[in-house]
Formats: C-alpha cells, sequence, structure tokens
C-alpha cells in the first residue's frame, strides 16, 4: 500500500515543484529523503532507566527501534564521560517517513497548545529543515497517564536535489507543512 503523502508528491507535488521553479523534468524536483527523530536525555548520565523509558517511547511514536547515542567525547563540565549513553535516535525512510511525515503534520501539530506555525528560518544551508517539540505527548500513541517525565525531541527532514532554501521551504508547505505567516508589528 502506497503513504498518501508519496502518492501526492508522485501526482500533484512533482508537477507543480517543476512548473515553479522551471526545472527540466520530475528528477530534478527536490524530494525528502529521510527523517531523523532525535531525543537527547541528559538525565541518562545519572539513570539509564529514564534513557529505556525514552526508547521505547521514541519507538512508540516512530514504529521504529531506536538506536542508543552515546558520547563521542568526554566534557567534564557537564559530568559525561566518552562513551556514555546520552540520548537515542530513529531514522525513518520511505513509507515509514512519509506515514510518519502524516501523522506529524496533520495529527500531532494540531495537538498543540496555542500552535501558531513552525518557524519558517530553520532551513540549514543545505536545505534540511529541523524543528524541535518540549514535549513527546503531542504524538496519540503516548499516553498521559504513563509518562514518567517530559521529554522533548528533534526532528529533521533531510531533502535532497534542493538548490536553494525556498525549493526545499516550497516542498514542505505542498506536503501541508504550517508554516508561521510573518506578521509586521
Amino acid at each position: 500500500m502506497v503513504p498518501c503523502l508519496l502518492e501526492k508528491y508522485r501526482n500533484e507535488i512533482a508537477g507543480q515543484m517543476v512548473e515553479t521553479f522551471k526545472l527540466k523534468n520530475k528528477m530534478a524536483v527536490p524530494r525528502v529523503e529521510k527523517i531523523v527523530v532525535n531525543m537527547g536525555v541528559g538525565e541518562a548520565i545519572t539513570d539509564v532507566k529514564i534513557l529505556e523509558k525514552a526508547m521505547e517511547e521514541l519507538a512508540n511514536i516512530t514504529g521504529q527501534k531506536p538506536i542508543m547515542i552515546r558520547a563521542k567525547k568526554a566534557i567534564s563540565n557537564f559530568k559525561i564521560r566518552q562513551g556514555q549513553p546520552i540520548g537515542c535516535k530513529v531514522t525513518l525512510r520511505r513509507a515509514h517517513m512519509y506515514e510518519f511525515m502524516d501523522r506529524l503534520i496533520n495529527i500531532a501539530m494540531p495537538r498543540i497548545r496555542d500552535f501558531r506555525g513552525v518557524s519558517i528560518d530553520a532551513f540549514d544551508r543545505a536545505g534540511n529543515y529541523t524543528l524541535g517539540f518540549s514535549e513527546q505527548t503531542i504524538f496519540p500513541e503516548i499516553e498521559y497517564d504513563k509518562i514518567s517525565r517530559s521529554q522533548g525531541m528533534d526532528i529533521t527532514f533531510v531533502i535532497k536535489n534542493v538548490k536553494s532554501k525556498e525549493q526545499a521551504r516550497e516542498l514542505l508547505r505542498l506536503f501541508g507543512m504550517p508554516f508561521k505567516t510573518e506578521e509586521k508589528k
């Protein structure tokens, strides 16, 4: 079964991007290559069970088992030793990626209190888009009564074949990403 966002990309978005940016063919159209969901768990330094719980919640949210991230270098100010577990991440590709993007845009983001849209300036030079959430409870897979602590996460959309930030922004806008409208004061 083909995810609805992938079908929308193939049938509508690719054609609109070719027309808007005057691309030579549909193979030159930017596309989302992968989505990386990252949870940094600072309290894992003292209690590894917190990291295990975060990994379990991330697996429920994404539908894929996360990998544990270990510290690359020792940082004495943060009491971190090299090789110590400090977080977890999941890399989503193909069908899982489109299903997650659909749930994020259409279910999770509307559940955020006083949500006015995501920042339009969170693109890096390569055209990748990163957004952060302060709570994992915006996802319906997480039962509010069963969480022990609030955990934030970063979600990065890695976009391939992008020539400018405007192309990447337009691609995500066509997928339905709710960007903030700029208001002049």
